[in-house]
């Protein structure tokens, strides 16, 4: 018999919450027979479970169970409940549903973390000589800043080469991430949210010609519950959320991808369809911040690497189409390039384009030796580190605080955005 209190599985990890829904994601060991139980917390008379789910080997034993219909702005309680084993009550776990707020209230202060590049050693599958991965405690130094979200911004996984050309590579190196001890207490004490980069895709600096795209985008989706696995018209890993008076757009710079060298085909990082399904959205959204999550930095002048400066053509496009449509509040969360920094792209009528590039976790650092003309001085991090965003403050005058923090916890820089 097996519970929450036992080994046996990985997370459980909620997914962002909606008023009325939550996903709750899970992983076995092995075959099982697993359902959530819930209750508004204070309630436990009030108990629900949902349907006991058989795990799949196919989906190498990992489950999305949907919580549902829940009451707005309430905690719940929850455990996993594996081969009817019984979670005692210490075990259980908490979420919080968004609060119905609008009309009524000024929008509730809100905080999420996010990070890029986790590389978990395996030596036997590693490249020989000194480990690439290191300082795990990292995620524990980010769930001790209790996050209501913790954003993955690409290359949350590293597929090595016996991994990424087969359904049983693919779903052993997710795993083998995903059951990092480390990791647990972050997957199991906020919501989560995820993107991808070349890493988590395929191959090194993968793109549109990688054969398993499709393999990668199905199990992809199988181990993040994410909103959506693809919007209207887009094929790929695209999605989107609100929290708040914050929207998250979940950028694909894979699938699309066409290496700026390219000379007999139009470079290109998100492709035309996500790229206009991207400026609708934004648009559309009234939200205060829009947040645009992409594994590729996009505001670094630096043409190097994968930037998208290696792409000028669409990159122009991207940021005239904001200009033009006078899209406010846009502000792009990357990962990739193994050091942290903030770059700024002020407009004509004073309107202000932010990047916060957030990387290594665990990978190894770098610090970047080329020009980027929009860095904000001092803010170039060249150590594992992680970020967090606080958003507060009245409607009409929102206040956004960036920090960053090494792997141990301690704050290195701090910045403040004030709504336009």
């Amino acid at each position: 018999m097996a519970s929450l209190a036992q080994t046996g599985f990985n997370g459980p990890m909620a997914g962002p919450p909606e008023l009325m829904e939550i996903t709750i994601w899970a992983q076995c060991h092995g075959p099982c027979n697993a359902y959530v139980s819930y209750w508004p917390s204070g309630s436990p008379e009030k108990s629900t479970h949902t349907t006991e789910q058989t795990s799949d080997p196919d989906r190498a034993h990992a489950m999305d169970f949907r919580l549902g219909p829940l009451l707005p702005g309430t905690e719940y309680r929850y455990c996993l409940v594996v081969d009817r084993g019984i979670a005692h009550p210490p075990d259980t776990l908490a979420f919080r549903t968004q609060t119905l707020w609008k009309h009524r209230t000024d929008p509730p202060p809100f905080k999420f973390a996010m990070g890029s590049c986790a590389y978990i050693n395996e030596p036997e599958y590693d490249r020989p000589g000194r480990s690439y991965g290191g300082h795990y405690g990292i995620f524990d130094a980010i769930a001790d800043q209790q996050p209501d979200l913790m954003l993955w911004l690409g290359d949350n996984a590293y597929l090595r080469e016996p991994d990424w050309g087969s359904r049983s590579g693919f779903l052993y190196r997710y795993t083998h991430t995903r059951s990092t001890p480390e990791m647990q207490r972050l997957l199991r004490t906020t919501t989560h949210a995820a993107i991808w980069d070349d890493h988590d895709f395929g191959p090194n600096d993968g793109d549109a010609s990688f054969a398993g795209s499709a393999l990668s985008r199905e199990v992809f989706d199988i181990f993040w519950p994410n909103p959506t696995n693809g919007v209207p018209g887009v094929e790929g890993i695209t999605s989107m959320f609100s929290y708040y008076d914050a929207d998250f757009f979940l950028m694909d710079d894979r699938t699309f991808r066409v290496p700026g060298d390219v000379k007999t085909s139009e470079p290109a990082m998100l492709g035309s369809a996500q790229l206009d399904w991207l400026i609708r959205a934004l648009k559309y959204s009234s939200a205060t911040f829009k947040f645009v999550a992409i594994g590729s930095q996009v505001l670094n002048t630096g043409a190097v690497y994968e930037n998208y400066s290696t792409i000028p053509k669409e990159r122009a496009e991207l940021l005239r189409r904001i200009e033009v449509e006078g899209i406010k509040g846009v502000i792009f969360l990357t990962g990739d390039r193994h050091f942290t920094e903030l770059s700024a792209l002020k407009l004509k009528d004073g309107r202000t384009i932010h990047d916060l590039t957030t990387s290594p976790l665990t990978s190894g650092p770098y610090t970047p030796n080329e020009t980027n003309s929009l860095r904000v001085e001092g803010t170039v991090v060249g150590e594992r580190n992680f970020s967090t965003i606080e958003v507060s403050g009245a409607k009409g005058a929102r206040d956004l605080l960036i920090r960053v923090f090494d792997s141990a916890g301690k704050q290195l820089w701090e910045r403040s955005i004030k709504q336009d």
